[in-house]
């Protein structure tokens, strides 16, 4: 019985896969590359000396479903496949609606249909929208989203709600992440953005390297200690984890998790572990707010250590080193 990864090699995913692997899970990993690279899955089958099969699709194709689903015993779906930048989803909202939010109903429609009903769903902590108070705790549900990258998570989230009602045979978790960073410790797989980097720590390392002139940073002026914005940063591999340990403990119904460490950190924060923990300088400008960028939030972590015995253990130290060690073994990315 094997696990299918979709969005597998991607940075989360293919994280994800590593961990599984290396518990002894079969693992087959649906992916169609738009933004992520096969060569992460030639790495992780160099680390674990073990292979996923892969199969290169789109969950929004039912014929490239199906053909996995005849091909696999498949037993459980962890679901990451799909758009996840939040400018980017204001611009092409369509886009990012097809694939987060049909694409997700095609893969449960046809799950439905071959009796699997074990379901971990990547989903984000944009979903408390603008509004919750800190540090955001599961009972808060949806808010009020910002942009369509945000409302296509929610939208997924309520589909698997009416869906895990509608039928009791399924068990369904959303894990709401906060902010991966970091990259397996070998150095030999981590995050490779297309184009210019949506997320800080990519941007970071791509300035220490020589890819980038210098780091923009959007605000200097929110109301907290050194002016930028707080985020909940956690270790990738914190994260896989995570997923590992959803599948292990998943109930029927639906539940809802937040993973993250509970420990924000500013921006400049960020930069300057950076910075002592590989000995490069960073060189960057405060520029103007972003829009839709919320002063800080973070997690309230307690749950998915009450119910799913999983807490973030690496420090920000470690995700700095591991960060540096992939981008410097990796200046090009894969």
């Amino acid at each position: 019985m094997a696990v299918l990864v979709t969005g597998g090699a991607g940075y989360i995913g293919s994280h994800c896969v590593l961990v599984l692997l290396e518990k002894g899970i079969d693992v087959v990993v649906l992916d169609n590359l738009a933004n992520s690279s096969s060569e992460s899955l030639a790495r992780v089958a160099k680390i674990t000396g073990k292979s996923a099969a892969f199969v290169q699709g789109d969950v929004t194709s039912t014929e490239d479903l199906e053909s996995v689903f005849q091909q696999f015993d498949i037993e459980s779906v962890i679901h990451f496949a799909g758009l996840k930048a939040v400018g980017e989803s204001k611009q092409k909202p369509l886009e990012y609606y097809e694939n987060n939010v049909a694409g997700t109903l095609k893969l449960l429609a046809c799950m439905g249909k071959h009796q699997v009903k074990k379901f971990v769903f990547s989903s984000s902590a944009t979903i408390y929208g603008e509004e919750a108070p800190v540090p955001y705790l599961e009972e808060y549900g949806q808010g009020c989203t910002t942009n369509p990258y945000g409302t296509s998570k929610a939208m997924v989230e309520t589909i698997l709600q009416d869906l895990a009602e509608s039928d009791p045979e399924w068990s369904i978790c959303a894990l709401r992440y906060f902010n991966p960073v970091g990259a397996h410790p070998s150095g030999d797989i981590g995050e490779d953005p297309s184009g210019i980097p949506n997320n800080l720590m990519p941007y970071i390392s791509q300035v220490a390297i020589g890819r980038r002139e210098k780091l923009s940073i959007f605000g200097g002026d929110y109301a907290t200690l050194d002016g930028t914005c707080r985020r909940d940063y956690l270790h990738v591999m914190d994260l896989a984890e995570g997923h590992l340990a959803a599948l292990n403990h998943i109930e029927k119904g639906f539940d809802a998790i937040n993973l993250g460490t509970g420990n924000p950190l500013s921006v400049l924060e960020m930069v300057s572990a950076f910075e002592q923990a590989t000995d490069k300088k960073v060189a960057y400008e405060i520029v103007g707010r972003r829009e839709g960028d919320l002063p800080e939030f973070w997690a309230n972590a307690d749950k998915a250590k009450n119910k799913l015995g999983w807490e973030a253990t690496r420090s920000v130290t470690e995700m700095m080193a591991d960060t540096w060690r992939w981008q410097s073994q990796n200046p090009q990315g894969y």
